[in-house]
C-alpha cells in the first residue's frame, strides 16, 4: 500500500517497498521555551532554520506544531506553515488536536498534507475526518479510543479497523490512513516495547497499512535515550514500520534508519549509506 504526500514541487511515497520516511519533529514548541516565545512573538527565524536543518539531514516530511499555551494557535500555525513552505519544498504534517488550527494550515497548503492525528474516539473522528476529506489530506490514526490504550495488540488492531471503517464512510481511501501503534516508555512497563512491535506486525499483516510511530517515547525517563530509540526504530522497521516522527538531527537514530533500509533492500548497493558515511567523515575535525 502506498500513502502519497506532496508539496507544491515534491512527492513523497510512504510504502513498505520504499525507503523509510523520516518526519522531522523539531518544529514544535512543546518543551522548547525559546521557540515558544519566538513563535508567540511572530518570530519564525528558528522555525526556518529548524526546517532547513532537518531536510538537510534527510527528513522527507516536516511536522509543524503551533501549540503555544495562551497564544492564538490558528494564527501561529498559519504563519509557521507559510514560512516553512517558503523555506523548504518537502510535504508537511500538521500536528494539532485543534480543528481550527488544522484548517488554518490546510486552507493555505499547496499539496497533499498529513494530519497528525486522530484517535479512534468517535468525537475525534468526527472532528478530523471531514477536514481530511475536504482538503484531500492523509491522516495518522492512533490505535486507542474511548476505552483508552489497551495493552493487547489485538485490541489496538480492532481500533485501527474502526478508524478505517469510519474513514471509508467519508470516502477516504485506506491508503490515506497511516496508523500509529502507540509507543509507551519501557521505563514504566517493560512489556511496552514488545506490545508495540506486535501491534506493528499485526497492522502490516492484517491491514497492509503504513505505520508511523513516535519512537522516542519508548525511552522516556531512561538514560542514553538515543541508543534505545535507534534500536527500537530498527526493530520496528523489521516488523513493518514505514515512517516515524522523530528527530533526524540525532545521529544514532538517523544512522540506524539508514542501516535498516540497507538491510531491508531499500538502499541499492548501499548508495545512501556510503554517501552519509562520507558526509560524516568530511564533517570530522582534522586530527
Amino acid at each position: 500500500m502506498e500513502t502519497i504526500l506532496s508539496s507544491r514541487t515534491k512527492t513523497v511515497v510512504i510504502s513498505p517497498e520504499k525507503p523509510f520516511v523520516i518526519i522531522g519533529e523539531r518544529i514544535n514548541p512543546t518543551g522548547r521555551k525559546k521557540l515558544a516565545e519566538e513563535m508567540a512573538a511572530g518570530d519564525f527565524s528558528r522555525v526556518r532554520s529548524d526546517a532547513l536543518a532537518q531536510v538537510e539531514v534527510g527528513a522527507a516530511v516536516l511536522d509543524v506544531n503551533s501549540g503555544v499555551p495562551g497564544a492564538d494557535e490558528s494564527a501561529i500555525m498559519r504563519q509557521a506553515v507559510q514560512r516553512v513552505m517558503e523555506t523548504v519544498d518537502v510535504p508537511l504534517c500538521f500536528d494539532s488536536p485543534n480543528p481550527a488550527a488544522l484548517e488554518a494550515a490546510l486552507s493555505i497548503y499547496s499539496g497533499k498534507a498529513l494530519i497528525n492525528s486522530t484517535t479512534g474516539e468517535e468525537t475525534a473522528l468526527a472532528r478530523v475526518l471531514p477536514l481530511a476529506k475536504k482538503y484531500g489530506a492523509a491522516v495518522i490514526g492512533l490505535c486507542n479510543d474511548e476505552h483508552g490504550i489497551s495493552q493487547d495488540p489485538q485490541a489496538r488492531l480492532a481500533v485501527a479497523r474502526k478508524i478505517l471503517a469510519r474513514a471509508a464512510d467519508y470516502g477516504i481511501p485506506a491508503a490515506d490512513i497511516i496508523f500509529d501503534p502507540l509507543v509507551l516508555t519501557v521505563g514504566a512497563d517493560s512489556n511496552a516495547g514488545k506490545v508495540t512491535l506486535e501491534t506493528i506486525r499485526l497492522l502490516r499483516q492484517e491491514l497492509g497499512a503504513n505505520i508511523s510511530a513516535g519512537a522516542s517515547n519508548v525511552s522516556f525517563g531512561l538514560p542514553d535515550r538515543p541508543a534505545l530509540n535507534a534500536t527500537f526504530v530498527a526493530m520496528g522497521m523489521m516488523m513493518g514500520l514505514t515512517a516515524s516522527i522523530t528527530n533526524p538531527l540525532e545521529p544514532a537514530v538517523h544512522t540506524a534508519i539508514l542501516a535498516a533500509d540497507l538491510f531491508l533492500g531499500h538502499d541499492a548497493y548501499g548508495g545512501k549509506w556510503i554517501k552519509n558515511f562520507r558526509k560524516r567523515e568530511k564533517a570530522k575535525p582534522a586530527a
